[in-house]
């Protein structure tokens, strides 16, 4: 009975979501802000109709992470290696001016402030690896919403995935490095690195597979079917690797952007366009769940108790995407409007801002939970206030760079 209770209310608050989200359309802004609210508004710390009963029930967790591997379809279809390298040097030397950009603004910012607070300087470093993350699917479901395309659009999807693992690569290094300084149980770098790349090799094995399988298929039908199965194995390997960990870090957009990239690349543009069609309303279905999942935490009363920490958080980690972004698209030649308005399509933050924050808070509150509090109550506070700037701004960078409504089948309005 339980059971069925709450699948009745993540349904039903799929619904309200939805909803939410085809009337801020009607503002001509991106419907990720009205599933936002609505997740908040539906969440533990409102109405409560998504409650904590679902968001850490093992069926939810074991469904939304299939859904971000679905999502990560969207990136990995997209990234066809004979137009990506083309653009190759010019996206990951932006993603890395962008990504470590911002890790050096928010850290030295914060190194500053907590020298003069006397509050310990490894912390400013874990702000910093909290910051350089960005999350890609509130940028990437304003691409999908609002139909865009042109430079900004067409660099952004790659670096969406490159930025993942950067992200996770330096934040896992910096861990690694802090709980090395504070305790003794530190973390080996290898296994860092091992956690980091892990779900890109499984996507590029279960992909390979599945390319392979793919060739030999000639019916629409089975072709989807093979798929879909080869996805589900994907994220059941990421499961049984999950459980195997003392904390379940591993990205599982990473898994299905890895796996779709690979298939994509092996198969024919009809195969691939036939798969999308149908698979396209799914991964629509996939964000608002994702979406839900990132906004119901969200605890709306931070807006009002955030601090001078939560403002200069945000600040920093702005002028640092921003600087960082127009710095590595000026090196590489980009495009004025790459340069100009690829930053603002990288603010958003919260969802991996919020695990990396879980993550740090362990390493933290035995040995220095002081340090915990303030990076807890920093980011949670930020992680509402920023996303609902982030995807307004997100939606202002691409009108900005004149991208809305220009992919195939977006209007003119």
């Amino acid at each position: 009975m339980d059971l069925l209770f709450e699948i009745l209310s993540l349904l039903v608050s799929i619904v309200i979501a939805f909803v939410a989200g085809k009337l801020i359309s009607k503002l001509k802004l991106p419907s990720i802000l009205g599933w936002l609210i609505a997740g908040m508004v539906i969440g533990p710390h409102a109405l409560n109709l998504l409650g904590t009963s679902v968001l850490d029930s093992q069926w939810f967790g074991v469904l939304e992470s299939i859904l971000e591997c679905t999502f990560g379809l969207m990136i990995g279809t997209e990234l066809i290696w004979s137009q990506v390298k083309k653009a190759g040097p010019q996206i990951l030397v932006t993603t890395i001016t962008e990504s470590l950009g911002t890790f050096l603004v928010v850290s030295l910012v914060f190194g500053i402030i907590f020298w003069f607070a006397d509050i310990p300087i490894y912390l400013a470093f874990m702000f910093g690896g909290i910051a350089l993350a960005t999350a890609p699917a509130p940028s990437l479901s304003v691409v999908n919403d609002l139909k865009t395309d042109g430079p900004v659009t067409r660099t952004l999807i790659p670096m969406a995935a490159l930025d993942d693992l950067v992200g996770a690569l330096v934040f896992f290094l910096v861990i690694a490095f802090v709980s090395a300084h504070i305790s003794t149980a530190g973390i080996p770098v290898a296994a860092v690195l091992l956690l980091v790349f892990l779900p890109v090799v499984i996507g590029i094995i279960t992909g390979f597979v599945t390319g392979k399988m793919l060739r030999h298929t000639k019916r629409p039908d089975t072709t989807l079917a093979v798929m879909l199965a080869m996805l589900l194995v994907s994220a059941g390997i990421g499961f049984a690797i999950n459980s195997m960990l003392s904390t379940p870090v591993l990205n599982f957009m990473l898994i299905g952007m890895s796996f779709s990239t690979v298939f994509a690349n092996m198969v024919t543009a009809e195969q691939l366009n036939g798969m999308m069609k149908v698979m396209n309303p799914i991964i629509g279905f996939a964000m608002i769940v994702v979406i839900l999942n990132l906004a119901a935490p969200l605890d709306y009363h931070l807006i009002f108790s955030a601090g001078v920490y939560t403002a200069i958080y945000i600040i920093a980690r702005a002028a640092g995407k921003y600087t960082g972004a127009y710095f590595g698209a000026a090196v590489t030649h980009a495009p004025d409007t790459v340069k100009k308005y690829l930053g603002f399509t990288l603010l958003p933050h919260s969802g991996v801002s919020l695990v990396f924050t879980g993550i740090a808070v362990s390493v933290l509150e035995g040995p220095a939970p002081e340090c915990a509090s303030i990076i807890q109550g920093t980011i949670a506070a930020a992680a509402v206030i920023n996303e609902i700037i982030a995807v307004f701004m997100a939606k202002k960078g691409f009108e900005w760079a004149g991208e809305l409504h220009k992919a195939k089948g977006g209007s003119a309005s």
